[in-house]
């Protein structure tokens, strides 16, 4: 993930897709909680969108930010993690 990527750019309905856009924007159908503990159900909630990018919200927060990742930097950062690349941020 050390390397920066210029992201396309999408629209949907009319508008353009970018990172920290509200997640409201999006719609409210397509969310999907990837994952939950024992934390009463707040979580990540992650969406699929039509040109392969991935929008992240906060469970607790849905009219928040939406923050935007390529598939490619999806697939560093769950790749990474599986190896224990963020195991710093449990400690």
């Amino acid at each position: 993930m050390d390397r920066i990527t210029s992201q396309p750019r999408s629209r949907i309905r009319g508008q353009r897709i970018y990172n920290g856009m509200p997640a409201r924007e999006l719609g409210s159908e397509g969310w999907h909680k990837p994952w939950s503990g024992g934390n009463g159900g707040n979580c990540l909630e992650a969406m699929k969108l039509a040109d392969g990018r991935i929008a992240v919200r906060q469970s607790t927060d849905p009219d928040g930010p939406a923050l935007i990742y390529t598939s490619d930097e999806m697939t560093a950062f769950i790749e990474g993690a599986k190896a224990g690349e963020a195991d710093f941020l449990l400690s």
